[in-house]
């Protein structure tokens, strides 16, 4: 060791702890109760803490059992004596524990404390400088059943009060996100989730008090919140549908072309978009989402609008079919395709990277400077030059491209019947660079049925192992 003597013994440490321990148990104990007895009978009312009162009481009571025990075994009559005395003080006030609880229940009110008056036949009201010894005086143990069952109640109206508070406070920090929606100068609505979510629990808590048999003081007010909760769902409901269908319907009414093509839906889609730039100016001046959704008429303008935009839907829906009818290939797109085509009639080459879906394997066309068109070009690359130019300037898509499918069959027939024309003139090896491959395949396909024709019909089998040798060669 640094010091150069023997280390301490500290073993028997453990051993006088626990031999003292049952000492420091009884006179903390007891100290604790006689401050605390004297606290709960004379300090004021409002003060009194039931539900420590009653932790005290047990926990006092259970240690003071086990040092007596410790104590008799030891043979100390003396302290035992007073272990004792503090075990029967603490065993009277204990009768007293159920009383302090119900009366001290939070949410006791005025009208609790009437029918506790009523039912034991004598005022029982705290006023300033009220005690528990008051009560105690007032010899209320006789009633404590009485005052038990009053303040079980008053205890399961003060959860449903502060249910009610809490969920009102909730919604005070639930907000409406407005998110820009393109460049249409507003905005479109988030978080419908979150609200949604809380709208949920909250309906179901809401109408689980309206099945309380403790609701009687808050019902008309229990009975006004679950309304405005309905009210509010069914407000979001109608918000979302609207929202949806004007975020969908908002940049194919913002085309000329459509506006001037379905005059009736764009004055419905117009009345719809005037009403959702107010909805969202207010909404973006008192985001909150109760307050919001409760604004008068605001249900009634969704509905409206709904019915409106159900309308311009159906209009839009048999605006297409009619084009899809003239030229049946649209129906190879989806709306959204064919609008973004019919929305921008003007630029015809927007056409463009639909063409794959309409044409099996029809990659692109070439215009000309004056949007004429002149020839197409398949996924390969090869170009088959029309037979005669397109002109798709100032007609419907619809109709030029139907011009674009039998020019598509008229130039095909062409540049094949020139395939099988020009094999009659070239070497074989040559006519195959200069045709497209079709017509390469197709081209064969022809002049070999006429050679083995002829074949047959000049020398038969032996003109046929000619025609063989001819061709491996």
């Amino acid at each position: 060791m640094l010091t150069n003597q023997d280390p301490t013994d500290y073993t028997k440490i453990t051993d006088e702890f626990k031999k003292f321990q049952p000492f420091y148990n009884l006179w903390t104990t007891l100290d604790n109760w006689r401050n605390s007895y004297k606290s709960w009978l004379h300090d004021p009312f409002e003060d009194l803490n039931a539900q420590k009162l009653e932790e005290t009481v047990d926990n006092s009571n259970k240690t003071m059992a086990q040092v007596i025990r410790y104590f008799r075994d030891k043979e100390m009559p003396g302290i035992m004596k007073i272990a004792e005395q503090t075990k029967t003080d603490i065993d009277e006030f204990k009768p007293l524990v159920p009383l302090a609880l119900a009366l001290r229940t939070e949410g006791m009110k005025e009208r609790h404390w009437s029918t506790v008056s009523d039912k034991v036949g004598f005022e029982v009201k705290p006023y300033e400088g009220f005690t528990f010894h008051n009560c105690i005086q007032m010899d209320l143990q006789k009633h404590t059943e009485i005052c038990v069952e009053i303040g079980e109640k008053a205890g399961k109206e003060y959860n449903i009060e502060s249910s009610m508070n809490k969920m009102k406070k909730d919604w005070e920090a639930v907000d409406f996100r407005l998110i820009p929606f393109k460049n249409t100068g507003t905005f479109y609505v988030a978080g419908f989730d979150d609200a949604m979510a809380m709208l949920d629990e909250h309906i179901v808590l809401t109408q689980t008090m309206q099945f309380s048999p403790f609701k009687k003081p808050f019902e008309a007010d229990i009975e006004a919140w679950n309304s405005a909760l309905l009210y509010v769902s069914e407000c979001i409901d109608e918000w979302l549908k609207c929202q949806g269908q004007w975020m969908y319907l908002q940049p194919i009414f913002d085309s000329p072309d459509i506006m001037k093509q379905l005059p009736s839906e764009n004055k419905k889609f117009k009345n719809v978009d005037k009403n959702w730039r107010e909805t969202i100016n207010g909404t973006k001046s008192n985001p909150n989402i109760l307050k919001s959704c409760t604004r008068e008429g605001l249900l009634e303008k969704f509905q409206e609008a709904n019915r409106n935009l159900d309308l311009v839907q159906r209009g839009l829906r048999e605006y297409l079919e009619a084009k899809r009818s003239i030229f049946a290939r649209f129906y190879f797109l989806s709306n959204d395709e064919l609008l973004e085509i019919l929305s921008q009639t003007k630029e015809v080459e927007n056409v463009r990277p639909h063409l794959r879906k309409v044409f099996e394997n029809m990659a692109d066309l070439e215009f000309k400077a004056d949007k004429t068109i002149i020839a197409m070009y398949s996924g390969e690359k090869e170009k088959i030059q029309f037979f005669e130019t397109v002109d798709p300037r100032d007609k419907g898509v619809e109709y030029w491209m139907g011009e674009i499918e039998r020019m598509m069959f008229r130039s095909v027939r062409a540049v094949l019947l020139n395939s099988v024309q020009d094999y009659l003139k070239k070497a074989r090896t040559d006519w195959i660079l200069v045709h497209p491959g079709q017509c390469v395949l197709n081209g064969s396909q022809v002049h070999w049925t006429t050679e083995v024709e002829d074949a047959i019909v000049k020398e038969g089998v032996q003109g046929l192992s000619k025609y063989f040798q001819k061709l491996d060669d």
